[in-house]
């Protein structure tokens, strides 16, 4: 049935308003990536000269611009929005490192490969998409707002449909009813880059496949005439075949060309096809939006002709406005209503409590999108999840909030790596792998046991058992063992002497309390049985056993561990052992020890400017006349043009200011850092207490270039210190 809108016509000044009947018009929007900016362009045009829009659809890029429609934006909102919104962090659902809990914080900066791959039921798992969506969704829903479940789209200011592909079919499903960004979404999903959406049972994909300009889905809601805008994408040229990326894009580009060709066959003699010059525009660099919406105006502005023949007075037209507004308001006034029920659709083994706590949610409390966004991300940075998601219904009673949250589908066992190459441009190159394999949820409070294995520079095997103690996992237990060979480098000003092996089992148990999602106080037992051996220096083998208790306190919150721009992270750690040793060239020896170690490291961000701040201080108290722990300086932004860990001694002083601007950002303008730093440094180390003199302090400094990615670090650096030494430095996937 076709749905008539009316506008009033005055015949005279003194008589009531009559209706005048219209033919309903149609949008379509067609798919496009970033070039989708065009549709607004278009939308422009028509509001400029009185063209009302009586039903919409889209695919893609063009089912948000036609949802945002739907709902009552104007075209000059939704411009704000999606112009002023972080398209581009939509492909990426790496949880920002400040968000992550403390242990979460250090496992990432140890395995700093992103792996999404499990083990289950026997076989290697992953998920089904490089992406789960979950910043994708929040940037949707922050675009539509806090809209409830519609039971039909018809119900919008504007009848509205989405169109998705049938993943397990390849044919087209039109999304009618429920969830607007979960509809805009599951358009959008690109296969094997997004994890499919799942609704109503179906994996949905990019609608792109099946139908991506759908003009026989609004002919079939009513509409009398059609307006669409292709904005698809034309095929590449021969010549630029040359990689497996631009044969994939070419493929896509295929199918959705095939399914344009054939829906641009149903148009008729009345309807407009509109075709702004898009062609030499990415739709993956969002960049381009404010160009593509100048030329989406301009493609419009070259049908006026035919446009105008649409056109409807000033007073219909406000009167078409009016009625949408009223409509607009069903659904915006709800938002304004407390919470009245928080119901929780927990797909996971994580305790519902841990989900409540995260949420930070009360029922009574009226909450903004920006409140929910962050709620959301306090669940999702437990890091346990696939996905979070929301959903509003709204009753008489007030707003039911109802949480989604889905576990890993490629859980509950998975593979961790890590990977850092170090070299200061001598013979001493070091490369290192570390492997993990994390088996989770083993008890109902979400125990986990780890083993690890570490190869190259040094080699280290592992395993331990994390068990928090409460259902909010405030408290945990945590037992570990470990074997270490290591390399001992003695340097005599900075010219290496010789090598120590040493082999080392330690033992550790301990109780801790995560006083805050950064921070954490722990007490245990720790125990070691090692040996030192070195043929050209001994004769045999130089054994230790050391036993005693620990304290360690640490807090972090830092936006990157080697880069960062904003936080702080300290930690302070105190051991007191009982050391022995024997060799056959010493008697033997018992004494007991002290060790404290204090570390900070700070970040000031001033817009593409940061300074960073670092200060290290170590002791060794010891009723004897020699231990063990003895703490390093030297290398990289830990006293610049030494070698790594040059100097060695029982007390340790070391501070740094370091300066970094974002040349990468602020000059090259692209959304990767890279940037130019210098540091002043100062430190030194001593055997002895009383030998320990601020006279003695090395100062140094150093100039680099670096980057940080989602891979971790890489930096090229230059050393210099006071005392005539020099390094060049060399870091991939390092974390300094």
């Amino acid at each position: 049935m076709t749905l008539l809108f009316s506008g009033y016509v005055h015949a005279a000044a003194d008589k009531p308003p009559v209706f005048k009947e219209r033919p309903t018009i149609g949008l379509v929007l067609s798919g496009g990536g970033a070039k989708g900016a065009a549709h607004i362009g278009v939308l422009q045009v028509l509001e400029a000269n009185n063209i009302p829009v009586d039903y919409i659809a889209g695919t893609s890029i063009g089912a948000y611009i036609a949802g945002m429609y739907a709902l009552g934006f104007s075209a000059n909102e939704i411009e704000s929005i999606m112009l002023g919104g972080a398209w581009d962090t939509g492909y990426s659902d790496t949880i920002p490192r400040e968000n992550l809990s403390y242990r979460n914080k250090q496992l990432r900066d140890k395995y700093n490969i992103p792996l999404s791959v499990g083990f289950n039921n026997g076989e290697i798992t992953s998920p089904s998409g490089l992406l789960q969506g979950q910043t994708m969704s929040q940037l949707l829903r922050h675009s539509t707002d806090l809209v409830e479940q519609f039971g039909d789209f018809d119900d919008l200011a504007i009848p509205f449909r989405a169109v998705a592909t049938n993943l397990a079919t390849s044919e087209a499903v039109v999304i009618d009813r429920g969830s607007i960004s979960k509809a805009m979404q599951a358009s959008a999903t690109v296969p094997g880059a997004l994890q499919p959406a799942n609704i109503d049972g179906m994996l949905l994909v990019d609608g792109g496949i099946a139908n991506n300009m759908p003009i026989d889905v609004v002919q079939g809601m009513g509409a009398d005439i059609i307006i669409a805008v292709d904005i698809g994408s034309p095929l590449t040229q021969q010549s630029q075949l040359n990689s497996t990326i631009a044969v994939l894009e070419q493929l896509s580009t295929i199918l959705t060309q095939a399914s344009t060709a054939r829906q641009k066959q149903l148009l008729k003699e009345n309807d407009i096809l509109i075709r702004p010059w898009i062609d030499n525009l990415s739709t993956t660099d969002f960049s381009i939006m404010p160009q593509a919406l100048v030329i989406g105006e301009q493609a419009a502005q070259l049908k006026y002709d035919q446009l105008i023949k649409l056109s409807i007075s000033d007073e219909e037209y406000q009167a078409y406005v009016d009625a949408k507004q009223q409509k607009r308001l069903r659904w915006n006034n709800p938002i304004k209503q407390p919470i009245y029920q928080i119901v929780l659709n927990n797909e996971s083994k994580v305790n519902d409590k841990l989900i409540h706590d995260s949420l930070q949610i009360k029922p009574g409390q009226v909450i903004t999108k920006e409140e929910l966004e962050a709620a959301v991300k306090r669940v999702y940075s437990l890091n346990r999840f696939e996905s979070v998601d929301i959903e509003f219904n709204d009753t008489e009673l007030g707003r039911i909030l109802t949480v989604k949250s889905k576990a890993k589908s490629w859980g509950p066992n998975y593979f961790d790596a890590g990977f850092n190459w170090e070299d200061d441009f001598t013979l001493d190159s070091a490369v290192t792998l570390n492997l993990a394999f994390a088996m989770t949820d083993l008890t109902d409070n979400g125990g986990e046991w780890r083993n690890e294995l570490e190869l190259g520079f040094q080699k280290r095997v592992a395993t331990e058992f994390y068990q928090p103690l409460d259902r909010d996992q405030d408290t945990y237990a945590i037992a570990r063992y470990q074997y270490e060979m290591k390399s001992w480098d003695l340097y005599d000003e900075n010219q290496l002497i010789y090598k120590l092996d040493n082999n080392v089992s330690t033992l550790t148990t301990g109780l801790g309390y995560n006083y805050s999602s950064s921070g954490i106080i722990e007490l245990g037992l720790i125990g070691e049985l090692g040996n030192i051996t070195n043929n050209a220096v001994l004769s045999g083998k130089f054994d230790y056993d050391t036993y005693g208790a620990y304290l360690k306190i640490a807090y972090d919150t830092l936006n990157s561990i080697s880069f960062p721009t904003e936080g702080n992270r300290f930690t302070l750690a105190s051991y007191y052992r009982n050391e022995s040793y024997s060799s056959r060239s010493f008697a033997d020896a018992s004494d007991r020890t002290l060790q404290v170690e204090a570390d900070w490291k700070g970040a000031l961000n001033l817009g593409h400017h940061a300074v960073v701040g670092k200060m290290a201080l170590s002791t060794v108290e010891s009723d004897g006349d020699f231990s063990i722990h003895l703490s390093n300086l030297g290398g990289f932004l830990n006293l610049s043009g030494f070698h790594k860990s040059a100097l060695a001694g029982a007390h340790k002083v070391f501070g740094a200011v370091i300066y970094q601007y974002d040349l990468g950002r602020d000059v090259l303008i692209t959304d990767i850092p890279l940037y130019l730093g210098t540091s002043f440094e100062a430190g030194n180390v001593w055997y002895l207490r009383e030998d320990v003199d601020i006279k003695d302090l090395i100062f140094s400094g150093s100039l680099y270039l670096g980057t940080d990615t989602s891979w971790g670090p890489a930096a090229l650096g230059f050393g210099y210190s006071d005392t005539g030494d020099r390094a060049f430095y060399l870091f991939i996937g390092k974390n300094f």
